[in-house]
């Protein structure tokens, strides 16, 4: 090997375990607060603030990631919705209480995902790749433990589950479904038109599979919550997510998109990773406060997606 070609080599071996270095002992506990503004309430109606949680995939020592959760409380929402995957170890519990604690007492909605009810397990990296059907579970976790504290606590389960619910002084209609990574949605239990006295039309999902959301859309829900995908986890600097772990496009892997002509679609990056690949690049670990506000009135359909905006936040 020549000095050149020896040099480029080191070169590359350098940078790559500075990026591993970044992605797993600096990003992955950036905890960031991405905010964004959604138009899908009726003329008039006054704001309503919703701070939207998934994929904690909590540890029980990660305490930075308890205590920054624990203080999103301060943003004062009206509402909480949490898409799942909210464990990663056998005793987590205790520490995802300790994170959601002051958020408990607020009115709040949730879906379990596939690490609620499954531990993780090593993988081949090249899976995250190349994803497959073949689905490969560790044990099971404590899930009806945590469903029965956050039940307790007044949060409701939307699993399978239609509900109305006054959410700051006005009705709002919600529908859910289990994880369709682990395809056990049954859309077919919730379909149908929302309550017609419902101010907003909420669907919430772990996984945010296009078939799950077309049928939301048809049914004329307004909004769908979703978490799974991490944003990518891994992001290119002009390229955005690699994978999403789904069939959703890497375009909508996190953040707010429109799906069909009415609704928007909102995919948190989450908060967690995987025990056994503790790495994000160019995708820190998030929760999001989504303010909706009314619809534009008149407009053409461009002018009215003009009017979403994001932004994000360290803290």
């Amino acid at each position: 090997m020549s000095h050149h070609v020896r040099s480029i080599v080191i070169g590359a071996a350098a940078l790559g375990a500075a990026a591993l270095a970044y992605a797993s002992g600096y990003e992955r506990t950036r905890w960031t607060l991405r905010e964004a503004t959604l138009p899908v309430l009726a003329e008039g109606a006054r704001p309503l603030r919703v701070l939207h949680i998934s994929d904690l995939h909590m540890m029980p020592g990660q305490k930075s990631k308890q205590a920054w959760v624990a203080e999103l409380d301060r943003l004062d929402p009206d509402l909480v919705v949490n898409t799942g995957d909210n464990l990663a170890h056998q005793q987590a519990v205790p520490a995802v209480l300790r994170a959601l604690g002051p958020l408990l007492n607020r009115p709040g909605v949730f879906v379990f995902g596939s690490n609620d009810y499954y531990a993780p397990k090593p993988k081949n990296p090249a899976r995250y790749l190349f994803p497959s059907e073949k689905r490969v579970h560790g044990t099971a976790l404590p899930w009806r433990d945590l469903r029965a504290a956050f039940i307790e606590r007044g949060w409701h389960d939307l699993t399978h589950t239609r509900a109305l619910l006054t959410v700051d002084g006005r009705p709002i209609a919600f529908a859910g479904v289990d994880d369709p990574h682990l395809r056990r949605d049954r859309y077919g239990d919730v379909a149908g038109k929302p309550d017609p006295k419902a101010t907003l039309r909420m669907g919430v999902t772990h996984s945010p599979e296009p078939r799950v959301l077309d049928s939301f859309a048809e049914d004329g829900y307004d909004l769908v919550l979703a978490g799974h995908t991490h944003g990518g986890q891994l992001r290119l600097p002009g390229y955005g997510a690699i994978v999403t772990n789904c069939d959703l496009d890497r375009s909508r892997a996190r953040g707010a998109s429109r799906w069909g002509a009415h609704m928007w679609l909102h995919v948190s990056a989450g908060l967690g990773t995987s025990p056994y690949a503790p790495v994000r690049f160019a995708c820190p670990p998030e929760a999001s406060l989504l303010t909706l506000v009314p619809r534009p009135t008149g407009g053409t359909a461009a002018t009215r997606g003009a009017r979403f905006g994001a932004r994000a936040s360290v803290r």
